[in-house]
C-alpha cells in the first residue's frame, strides 16, 4: 500500500515539475524582431530602419536621370545630359552595425557612412519601434578651382546625420520617419553652412514581391541656423514614389522624383526643383546581397 501511494505521489509532483518547466521556458521565450520592415536598406533617397546582419556585404547603385520637361526629345530625360550616378558597398560587422563607401559623379563626391540599430521592433511589439542612427562624411572631388583662391581640403568636407524611426504596421504597410542635420565646411556666401530637415518614408506592399514606394524629405527654415534672412535660396522639399521588386538577395526600385541629389546631405543643401512636370525626374536603385 505504502508504494502505491509513494507511486501515486511521483507521479503527481513529476508532472508538477514538467509543468514549471513548460513554464519557464515560456517565460525565456525571446521576442524576435519583426520580419522584413522594409525591403532594402535604401528607400529611394534615405536610409530605411534596419540594418543587414552581421557578414553582409550589400552593393547599392542608384541612377537619376534628366529632367522629363524636353519630353520625347530625350526620351523623358533618360537621354538627358546631366544625369547622376552613385555607387556603394555597405558591410555588416554586426546585426547592427554597418559601414560603408561609395562614389558619386555629382561634384565627383567620395563618401563615408556608417549605419546602426540599437533596437528593433519585436513580433510581439515588446519593442513598438525601431530606431536607427545614420552619418556619413562626403569629399567633394572636382579640381581645386571649384574652391575659389583661398582653397584648403577642408573646404570639400560634408557632413550629414539623421535619427531614423520605423514601424512596421502590419504585413502589408511599413513607415518611418526622421530627423537629420546637414553640415558644410564651405558654402558659397549666400548660403548656409547649416541646415535641419524632417524625413519621411513608406512602403505599401500588394503583392509578395512588389510594393508601392513613398519618400518626403522637408529641409527646415530655423532662424538661429541661417546666417541669412532674405536673400537666400531656401531648398525645396524633395518627394519620390515609386515600385519596388525584390527577393532574398535583390531589390529593384524605380521611381519618379524631383531631385538630382543622390546623397541626402545635396538634396537638403541644394535641392531648388519642383516635384512638377517639368523638373520630375526618373530615377532606380538597384540592391545586391552577399551573405559570408
Amino acid at each position: 500500500m505504502k508504494k502505491i501511494v509513494y507511486l501515486i505521489v511521483l507521479v503527481l509532483f513529476s508532472g508538477h515539475f514538467v509543468l514549471a518547466q513548460e513554464e519557464a521556458q515560456k517565460e525565456k521565450k525571446v521576442d524576435k524582431p519583426v520580419r522584413a520592415p522594409w525591403e532594402s536598406g535604401t528607400l529611394v533617397n534615405h536610409q530605411t530602419s534596419i540594418t543587414q546582419y552581421k557578414n553582409t556585404l550589400e552593393m547599392v547603385i542608384s541612377h537619376r536621370f534628366g529632367p522629363v520637361e524636353n519630353g520625347i526629345s530625350d526620351v523623358f530625360g533618360i537621354m538627358a545630359p546631366g544625369a547622376n550616378i552613385r555607387i556603394g558597398f555597405n558591410y555588416s560587422i554586426l546585426d547592427n552595425l554597418a559601414v560603408g563607401f561609395g562614389t558619386n559623379s555629382q561634384k565627383k563626391y567620395q563618401d563615408f557612412q556608417a549605419k546602426y540599430t540599437p533596437f528593433e521592433q519585436t513580433r510581439e511589439n515588446t519593442i513598438p519601434v525601431s530606431l536607427t542612427l545614420y552619418g556619413n562624411a562626403a569629399i567633394d572631388g572636382r579640381e581645386d578651382a571649384a574652391f575659389g583662391v583661398d582653397y584648403a581640403f577642408s573646404d570639400r568636407l560634408s557632413y550629414f546625420s539623421e535619427v531614423i524611426v520605423g514601424r512596421k504596421v502590419n504585413d502589408w504597410l511599413s513607415v518611418q520617419a526622421s530627423a537629420n542635420f546637414t553640415h558644410y565646411n564651405s558654402v558659397d556666401s549666400l548660403l548656409d553652412n547649416d541646415k535641419m530637415g524632417l524625413g519621411f518614408g513608406a512602403r505599401m506592399k500588394f503583392s509578395p514581391q512588389s510594393s508601392l514606394t513613398f519618400e518626403l524629405g522637408v529641409p527646415l527654415k530655423i532662424e538661429s541656423l541661417s546666417q541669412h534672412t532674405s536673400f537666400t535660396d531656401h531648398p525645396k522639399p524633395h518627394f519620390s514614389i515609386g515600385y519596388e521588386v525584390s527577393t532574398s538577395t535583390h531589390a529593384f526600385q524605380i521611381f519618379i522624383t524631383n531631385g538630382l541629389g543622390i546623397l541626402p546631405q545635396e538634396l537638403y543643401m541644394y535641392n531648388l526643383s519642383e516635384f512638377d512636370s517639368k523638373s520630375i525626374r526618373f530615377g532606380f536603385n538597384i540592391t545586391r546581397l552577399w551573405n559570408f
